[in-house]
C-alpha cells in the first residue's frame, strides 16, 4: 500500500473534516446512518466521501446496490490507491469507498498497513467537505487507530443495555483517553425524542462519573419501519423516504455536525 500516502500529514492526527460513525457493538444502525448522513450533508451541496471501515463485514455497497468493480481489498493488497478505490452513488449525490467482505478484518494488517491508510485517508480528505468513516463495530486496536483521526467523534447506541454498556467501552478505550475535542453521541432506534434524550443522559451521567468526561448529543433518530423497506430496496433512506421522521432527524443530526443547525 505504498502509494497510498504521498506525503507525511501533520502531527495532529484529527482531521476537521472527517466525521467517524462508530459503535461498541453491531446491530445499532451504524451503517443505515453512516449512509444517511453522508446523503444529509450532500443535499446541504457538501462534497461527500463515505468510506467503509468495516473491511471484513463489509456492507455499505450491499445497501446501496453498487456494484463496485474497485473496492478497499485492492487498496490494501497494494494494486490500487485509495483514489482509485472511488465509486460514485449517484442517487445520493456522493462518493463512495467500498469495503470488501468476507476479506479478512482490519485486525489483520500490519501497522504500518494501518498507518498507511490512515495517511491516506486524511490526505484524500483534503478534496472533500466531509469524509464519513463508518468504522467496524468494537473496540480492536485498527478501530481506534482509525477513529483517532475523526475530527467529530459519533459514538452510536440505543436503549438496549448490551448496547449502553459497549458504546461506554468505546469511548472509555477511545475518546476519553485523549479527551477528544468533539465526541457525540446519537441515540438510534428511539421510540421518542424523549425516550432518546433520557437514553443520552444515562450514558453521558456514567461517563462524567467514571471517565471525567462529559459527551455532547449529535442528535436522536425515532424508530421507523420505513428504514427496513429502503435496505430492502437497497437504496439510501433519504432518497427512498425523505420525508419520514427519521430522514428528518437525520438531516437535523447533519445540520448540528456542520454548524448549519
Amino acid at each position: 500500500m505504498s502509494d497510498v500516502a504521498l506525503q507525511h500529514p501533520a502531527a495532529d492526527p484529527r482531521q476537521r473534516n472527517i466525521i467517524c460513525v462508530a459503535s461498541g457493538k453491531g446491530g445499532v444502525g451504524k451503517t443505515f446512518l453512516s449512509i444517511a448522513l453522508a446523503q444529509a450533508l450532500a443535499r446541504q451541496g457538501k462534497h461527500v466521501l463515505l468510506f467503509d471501515g468495516d473491511l471484513g463485514l463489509a456492507n455499505i455497497d450491499v445497501q446501496l446496490g453498487l456494484m463496485a468493480e474497485r473496492d478497499l481489498g485492492g487498496v490494501i493488497s497494494g494494486r490500487l490507491s485509495l483514489a482509485d478505490a472511488i465509486t460514485r452513488y449517484e442517487t445520493g449525490g456522493f462518493d463512495v469507498i467500498a469495503g470488501r467482505s468476507g476479506s479478512g478484518s482490519l485486525a489483520t494488517l500490519s501497522r504500518s498497513q494501518l498507518d498507511g491508510l490512515r495517511d491516506g485517508l486524511k490526505l484524500l480528505a483534503a478534496r472533500y467537505d466531509h469524509v464519513i468513516l463508518d468504522l467496524a463495530a468494537g473496540v480492536d486496536e485498527p478501530v481506534r487507530l482509525l477513529a483517532e483521526i475523526a475530527g467529530t467523534l459519533l459514538v452510536v447506541t440505543t436503549d438496549e443495555p448490551t448496547a449502553l454498556t459497549d458504546a461506554y467501552a468505546f469511548m472509555k478505550l477511545t475518546a476519553a483517553p485523549v479527551r477528544h475535542a468533539d465526541c457525540r453521541i446519537l441515540v438510534n432506534l428511539a421510540a421518542s425524542p424523549e425516550d432518546g434524550e433520557r437514553t443520552y443522559q444515562k450514558l453521558r451521567k456514567t461517563a462524567a462519573n467514571f471517565l471525567k468526561f462529559d459527551p455532547k448529543l449529535a442528535g436522536v433518530v425515532r424508530r421507523d419501519e420505513r428504514v427496513r423497506d429502503s435496505v430492502r430496496h437497497q437504496m439510501s433512506h433519504l432518497a427512498r423516504h425523505p420525508t419520514s421522521e427519521s430522514a428528518g432527524d437525520v438531516e437535523a443530526i447533519a445540520r448540528g455536525v456542520t454548524g448549519a443547525a
